[in-house]
């Protein structure tokens, strides 16, 4: 019983998140599956399954075809991965655009997986939604600035807060999601001048990706910053391991004994 209750103490939190502003900063991966989510668990303070999933993991061109049935699948799995990280499944599109769509699959997220958060994209047009959730008991990680979801109305990625009234735009929407209940905030593609002042003007915690080192932590894509995806390398992704590289080789050195038939030698072998 001791043990068990250890491991309880140990788990990280949203209480534990929030207090980490201004103190330590947070970091953040993502995570599709319970093999890499055991790898990540522990070494990270949160795991978020991303609708990234869906170009990483699926191999589409964007993230908006990816479905809450996938997002719930991938959830349960990195949950049966990571017992220590604190686990957020992202919500995709289309299943937030009302209040009551917003809550049902919300609630749905909550009952069937172990998540302990969703996140929500948008500012403070969708102030109303994560006030739905938080005053459900499900507790939001709102994202600003460049968003994912919003590639096609918005004509592709742009880097937000290269002026004045832009900036003015996201402090507004930060403190929006922050006044509706959040309990963090993923701030993507901003230019590092206005995370600063974002960061400074709410008080709860930042998630910088692609927005400086002034927010309240970090978050990378793991195939990005594991180098696992080549398709593309974002200006904001630092490669941290050359993984393709590596398994390439490696499975050519697989191919190569099972061909010259050097695999299995005795030592595998019954």
């Amino acid at each position: 019983m001791s043990i068990h209750t250890e491991d309880i103490a140990k788990k990280i939190t949203i209480s534990t998140i929030k207090k980490k502003k201004g103190i330590e900063p947070i970091t953040m991966i993502t995570a599709y599956d319970a093999l890499f989510a055991k790898l990540f668990d522990k070494s990270v303070d949160m795991i978020l399954v991303g609708d990234s999933l869906n170009m990483s993991f699926f191999g589409a061109d964007d993230t908006i075809s990816a479905t809450m049935e996938q997002m719930i699948y991938h959830t349960k799995a990195v949950c049966n991965g990571a017992k220590h990280s604190l686990i957020v499944i992202d919500m995709p599109f289309g299943s937030y655009s009302t209040p009551h769509l917003a809550l049902t699959n919300a609630t749905k997220a909550y009952q069937e997986t172990g998540a302990l958060a969703v996140k929500i994209e948008g500012g403070s047009e969708r102030a109303e939604i994560v006030k739905i959730l938080t005053q459900n008991s499900i507790a939001v990680l709102g994202h600003i600035g460049l968003m994912p979801q919003f590639l096609r109305s918005n004509g592709g990625y742009k880097v937000r807060g290269k002026d004045e009234e832009d900036i003015a735009k996201l402090i507004e929407d930060a403190k929006a999601i922050e006044k509706a209940g959040a309990f963090a905030i993923v701030i993507e593609g901003v230019k590092k001048e206005a995370s600063e002042l974002i960061t400074k003007a709410v008080k709860i915690p930042t998630i910088g990706i692609g927005a400086g080192v002034e927010c309240d932590g970090q978050v990378l894509v793991w195939s990005d910053a594991f180098g696992f995806f080549e398709d593309f390398k974002p200006k904001f992704v630092k490669r941290y391991f050359d993984g393709a590289t590596h398994i390439k080789k490696a499975l050519t050195d697989y191919t190569t004994e099972v061909k010259s038939k050097q695999f299995p030698s005795d030592e595998f072998t019954y």
